[in-house]
């Protein structure tokens, strides 16, 4: 409080290195111009301006955690990914409605393996390689596992087994009955996180003390803004370079359901690089703030948006998954439940969470 002046008149220049600015300013330069349909060089040149602005976002997400305080802070990114994903998603509906059912499904479930699996296994086992065994609040993180069950089980697994629709899909009114529960329980759980269980997601007594001041109003706008840039920079990037991934997915032969893997594993490099940072620096509870946040951002904020979309313009819509997608999912959070029961966590969670990872990859590429 006392420092926060101070840290606006001297954290300016410190937290906004030249190089988070310039490559978002690049990668919309980039979009613009369509420099990834220009050969070879082009789509090179635009992979490096992409990862250079998912380092920028990362960076600036990390200026307005620390300024607005946990848990507020770890909301930021995921919110503000997952409206440019819904984007993302509607508009490659609108411009390819026969692959719409699919690629909606496949690139949710996808961002919830990649969630719970990949960046929460990474996680665990940076935090444990660095620091031994770390802890983190039990309360926060079951509430947000036991929303994300439900969410998941009502958007990926029941469609397979309603019959007032043929397939894998809900009829117009059932669409509409999950799309308003998943709104109510994503909500539900923001104001628990943010206003009357707070302190669940707070870090332990005497755990992840941050070691500097905050920055000033001034540089978490600043942040902010350049943060928006970066992130809308990074996903109409990545809409671009998917484009040339789907062509090579195709001519390989292999399935389509990698597109929305690489779709989703684009949008969520920030944060996931976020999530990573934070539990090398044993800040693990911040990591499965942004971790978790973001898996119940995904379904609670996607699911009903694609379905408003669907519905408004009748483009199929089939959420259910096959049978070897429900057999992961299930083991996923059975595995989660157990790994993240106890408050405290070492590497071999972080192994077994990554290996379930990696299998899902596998099946992926090798149905």
């Amino acid at each position: 409080m006392a420092g926060g002046a101070k840290a606006e008149g001297t954290g300016t220049g410190r937290l906004t290195p030249a190089w988070t600015v310039a490559f978002p300013v690049l990668a919309v330069v980039a979009v613009a111009v369509s420099l990834y349909a220009r050969g070879a060089i082009g789509t090179a040149a635009s992979a490096i301006v992409l990862i250079g602005a998912v380092l920028a976002a990362v960076h600036h997400a990390e200026v307005v955690a620390h300024r607005v305080g946990e848990p507020f802070g770890t909301l930021v990114l995921a919110i503000a990914v997952t409206v440019i994903e819904v984007s993302l998603i509607v508009s490659l509906m609108l411009s390819n409605a026969g692959e719409a059912s699919s690629l909606a499904r496949d690139t949710v479930f996808a961002a919830i393996m990649i969630i719970l699996n990949g960046i929460i296994g990474l996680c665990l086992l940076a935090g444990g390689v660095a620091h031994g065994e770390q802890r983190f609040s039990l309360r926060g993180v079951s509430a947000a596992l036991c929303t994300l069950a439900a969410l998941a089980v009502l958007s990926l697994i029941l469609p397979n087994y309603v019959t007032s629709a043929p397939g894998p899909t809900y009829s117009p009114a059932q669409l509409i009955f999950v799309a308003v529960v998943s709104v109510v329980l994503y909500g539900t759980f923001v104001l628990v996180q943010t206003v009357r269980h707070r302190e669940y997601f707070l870090p332990a007594e005497g755990v992840e003390a941050e070691d500097h001041a905050a920055p000033g109003n001034r540089t978490a706008w600043i942040a902010f803004v350049v943060l928006l840039v970066a992130l809308v920079g990074v996903v109409l990037l990545a809409k671009g370079l998917s484009s040339r991934v789907e062509e090579a997915i195709v001519a390989a032969g292999l399935p389509l359901a990698i597109v929305g893997v690489v779709i989703a594993a684009l949008v969520l490099a920030p944060e996931s690089l976020a999530a990573y940072r934070a539990a090398r620096r044993n800040r693990l509870q911040t990591s499965l703030n942004l971790a978790l946040g973001s898996a119940l951002a995904t379904i609670g904020l996607t699911i009903p948006a694609v379905a408003a979309v669907s519905l408004m313009l009748g483009l199929p819509l089939a959420l259910g998954i096959g049978a070897k997608g429900m057999t992961l999912l299930a083991l996923s959070l059975f595995v989660a439940t157990l790994s993240l029961g106890t408050g405290r966590t070492t590497v071999l969670q972080g192994v077994v969470h990554l290996v379930i990872f990696a299998a899902y990859l596998f099946t992926t590429v090798i149905p």
